[in-house]
C-alpha cells in the first residue's frame, strides 16, 4: 500500500503531553547572542562580501531563477556552513577573496541540496515559508538547484585552487550518494543504526567537513590543520543531524521552520526511531514496521512520540549528539588559539542545545 501523506499538526500542548516541555530557542543567557551570531559578528565584513557574491552569482536573465533562489537563500538561513569555511581560513591566516568565494560556493551547494530534497521529500515548508517546490513546482525547483550547483563550481574554479575544487566536488558527490541511500532505506523499519549513520555521514556531515577543510586549504594549510578541521566539521555535522532528527519528533513547526513529523510521514527511520524500536516489545516493533512501511493514520505520529518518550529515545539521541559535539570540540585543540578558534569552539554546544 502506498504511504498516506498525512500532516501532523503539533500544538504546544500535544508536544508537552508526549515529550515534556515543548522545544524552543537554544538555551542562552538572556540578552547574550548565540554562537552563530557571535561568529557572524566576528566575520561581519567577510559575511557581507559573501552575501554580495551569492546575490551576484544567482542572477540570471531567466527571471524564475533568481526569484526562486532568493526565496530560499534569503529566507533566514544561519549560513553556518559558509561561516565555518570563513572561520577556518581566517583561523589559519588565510586572507583575500578566495575564502569568500569558497564560502559562497558552499552555500550554493547547500541550497541546491535543499531544493532537491524538498522535491524528493514532498516537503511543503522550508525555513518557515512555503517550500519553493510548492510555489514554483517540482521541475523549476530541481532545475534551479542544478543552476546553483553549476554556480558553485564557477566560484571554485575562480579561486584557481584545484585542491579545494576536489574537496567540494567530492563532497557534492557524497551528498548525492547519501540522499540516494536515504531514499533506498525509506520505509524500511529494519534499518540498522550502522546504516543510518552511513546515511548521515554522507548526506549531512560531508558538507560540514568539506566546508571546514576547504577553508584550511584555501589558507595554504593542507596538512594536519586541514585534517583537524575536517574532523571538526564532520563531528559537528553529525551532531547537527542527530539533533534535527530529534526535533522532528519533539519540535514545533513554528520554531523549526518546517513541519513536525515530516521524517515520520516520509518513512525515514532515524536514530530516535531505532532506539525506540530496539527497546520495544514485539507489538511495538510491529507498529514501527506498519507505520514506517507506509500504512499510517493521523494518530500514529502521537503514538510514535509516546513510544519515544517511553524508551527515552529523544534523550538518548541527544546524548549521541553530545558525544559528536565533544569530538568536534576536541579536534580544535590541535589548532592555534585565537578568536576564530574560540568562535568555532562555541558552535558544538549551540548545535546540541538549539531547540531544547
Amino acid at each position: 500500500m502506498p504511504p498516506r501523506h498525512h500532516r501532523f499538526p503539533q500544538t504546544q500542548r500535544q508536544a508537552e503531553a508526549q515529550l515534556g516541555p515543548a522545544v524552543g530557542p537554544a538555551k542562552q543567557v538572556a540578552g547574550e547572542p548565540h554562537a552563530v551570531d557571535r561568529l557572524a559578528t566576528l566575520l561581519a565584513e567577510d559575511l557581507t562580501a559573501v552575501d554580495a557574491i551569492i546575490h551576484d552569482y544567482m542572477t540570471s536573465p531567466v527571471g524564475v531563477i533568481p526569484n526562486l533562489a532568493a526565496h530560499l537563500i534569503d529566507a533566514g538561513g544561519k549560513r553556518i556552513r559558509p561561516l565555518i569555511t570563513l572561520a577556518s581560513a581566517r583561523l589559519l591566516g588565510g586572507g583575500g577573496d578566495g575564502p569568500r568565494k569558497l564560502a559562497a560556493a558552499v552555500e550554493f551547494i547547500h541550497s541546491a541540496t535543499l531544493l532537491h530534497d524538498d522535491v524528493v521529500d514532498l516537503s511543503s515548508m522550508r525555513r518557515g515559508k512555503k517550500a519553493a517546490n510548492v510555489v514554483w513546482g517540482n521541475s523549476a525547483s530541481v532545475l534551479v538547484g542544478d543552476f546553483l550547483f553549476a554556480r558553485s563550481f564557477n566560484l571554485m574554479v575562480e579561486t584557481g585552487d584545484i585542491q579545494v575544487l576536489d574537496i567540494l566536488a567530492r563532497a557534492a558527490s557524497v551528498i548525492a550518494e547519501g540522499e540516494v541511500m536515504q531514499l533506498a532505506a525509506a520505509n524500511d523499519a529494519d534499518t540498522t543504526r550502522e546504516r543510518y549513520m552511513e546515511i548521515v555521514v554522507a548526506k549531512t556531515a560531508a558538507l560540514f567537513a568539506a566546508a571546514a577543510k576547504a577553508g584550511a586549504v584555501a589558507a595554504g594549510r593542507a596538512g594536519p590543520e586541514a585534517t583537524a578541521l575536517e574532523t571538526y566539521g564532520r563531528e559537528l555535522g553529525l551532531a547537527f543531524q542527530l539533533v534535527d532528527d530529534a526535533l522532528d519528533y519533539g519540535g514545533l513547526s513554528t520554531t523549526m521552520g518546517k513541519n513536525a513529523g515530516d521524517d515520520f510521514r516520509e518513512g525515514k527511520v532515524t536514530l530516535p526511531v531505532i532506539f525506540a524500536r530496539d527497546a520495544g516489545d514485539e507489538s511495538e516493533r510491529g507498529f514501527w514496521r506498519r507505520a514506517m512501511g507506509g500504512e499510517r493514520t493521523d494518530d500514529d505520529f502521537y503514538r510514535a512520540q509516546a513510544l519515544l518518550k517511553r524508551h527515552n529515545a529523544i534523550s538518548r539521541t541527544l546524548d549521541a549528539a553530545r558525544t559528536h559535539a565533544t569530538a568536534a570540540h576536541e579536534a580544535l585543540k590541535l589548532l592555534p588559539a585565537n578568536a576564530y578558534r574560540d568562535a568555532l569552539a562555541d558552535l558544538p554546544t549551540f548545535v546540541v542545545e538549539r531547540g531544547f
